[in-house]
């Protein structure tokens, strides 16, 4: 004999359907009570007049469900899992059983499988501390830009730690572009937008923190709004607006993909045998992005493209506004120092040149400098080292030589 146990619903309606029943309460009250229809508690009377408190337990109570996985499957399930993905979340994990191994069934059953076999530990949902405004998505594509970096183990053991640089459109949610680099640095940042730039155009705005390539934090800074970063002044050549984020959370849109990438594409970059900033960038622009797109992406409010392509005096200039750049006074003698290296403004130059003039050092992308005057590029030459001045003055050194024949004449006299 098999026993089924009733829920404490269930006794609370077989109680409320019994005094129906014995008509110490009419239909219409056992509907207000039960909050079910009338058409419903007719139903439930009908079950408990023909078989009792066990008519209103489910029929499929204590049978094995239809859809139920054959223990020679979840073996296999099991199997793979531990020599495969041991280390995923039950939703990665299901999409790659399918993807690789044709094993299709719903990531809830793939949870539970692997909370059964300690894969997977189900997660405390965290209180949150401070309470913040949402914010609606931007309506079009391209009207807003999240970018920043994420230094992590990208390569597990494979390779040192690296920086992966990531763009993520506001409204749709799409990666724009994603790119490994060993530091996310002043070159790489600019590196990065200039391909970006070519391929896509300019976004109307660019959201990101308030780490030092990007925004100047000193006291000094923000009292003064004529200093601005490389990166600040080459978004305001191009008249791309800056925005900085004042905590994680505001421009969470970027960060919760770093928190997902941190999880899938370390996997995958695992499973594609990938150990190399080269391969990885390969990876990530033909085969991780569009895949991510296509499943995570979300259509936007509006239709527009609001990236604009780069007129042509920018296309021009573009190795010149994404370079590092500083001023150099040219001295007396025309010369520049910078990076440790002298440099020798020659004669012939396409404009004049005067001593203490202000010029502008570019240092381009791919390790050319360029000196620059009022939108010329200069002349120059690298000098071994700077010409060293003279420390004795040419009539000092002459008349010293003359002391010994003055002091012997005179011992010849004497």
């Amino acid at each position: 004999m098999t026993f089924l146990s009733m829920s404490q619903k269930e006794v609370d309606y077989y109680n409320i359907i019994s005094r129906l029943i014995n008509r110490e309460i009419n239909g219409s009250d056992v509907a207000n009570l039960l909050k079910l229809s009338t058409r419903q508690v007719r139903r439930l009377k009908a079950k408990v007049k023909q078989h009792g408190a066990k008519g209103l337990i489910h029929g499929n109570r204590g049978k094995s469900s239809n859809r139920q996985i054959l223990d020679q499957e979840k073996q296999k399930i099991i199997s793979l899992i531990n020599e495969h993905y041991h280390d995923f979340g039950p939703t990665f994990a299901c999409e790659k059983l399918f993807e690789v191994h044709k094993i299709d069934h719903d990531p809830k059953t793939i949870r539970q499988i692997m909370i059964d076999q300690g894969f997977w530990k189900p997660r405390k949902k965290k209180k949150e501390k401070e309470h913040r405004m949402w914010r609606e998505r931007k309506a079009n594509y391209g009207e807003m830009i999240q970018f920043d970096g994420s230094y992590e183990y990208w390569f597990e053991d494979r390779a040192p730690k690296c920086c992966l640089l990531a763009s993520i459109d506001d409204a749709t949610g799409k990666v724009t572009k994603a790119k490994f680099d060993k530091v996310a640095g002043v070159m790489p940042v600019f590196a990065f937008w200039q391909e970006y730039l070519e391929k896509q155009g300019k976004p109307r705005s660019v959201y990101l923190d308030k780490f030092s390539t990007y925004k100047m934090n000193q006291r000094f800074a923000k009292e003064n709004h004529e200093l601005k970063t490389q990166f600040e002044r080459a978004m305001d050549q191009l008249r791309i607006e800056t925005i900085s984020a004042n905590s994680p959370q505001a421009k969470g849109r970027v960060e919760r993909l770093f928190l997902t990438l941190q999880d899938r594409l370390i996997k995958e970059l695992r499973l594609n045998s990938i150990s190399t900033i080269a391969e990885a960038n390969i990876f990530l622009e033909k085969v991780f992005i569009p895949n991510f797109n296509a499943k995570f992406a979300v259509e936007p409010r509006g239709k527009a493209n609001l990236h604009s392509k780069l007129i042509q005096r920018e296309q021009e200039q573009l190795n010149s506004i994404l370079s590092r750049q500083e001023q150099r006074v040219v001295q007396n003698d025309f010369t520049i120092s910078f990076n440790k290296q002298w440099r020798q403004l020659i004669k012939e130059q396409p404009a004049t040149i005067c001593k203490k003039d202000k010029v502008i050092v570019e240092e381009w992308a791919d390790g050319s400098i360029h000196v620059r005057l009022r939108g010329k590029d200069l002349n120059y030459e690298i000098l071994p080292e700077r010409p060293k001045k003279q420390t004795v003055q040419p009539w000092v050194i002459a008349a010293t030589d003359k002391v010994p024949a003055m002091v012997e004449s005179a011992k010849i006299n004497v």
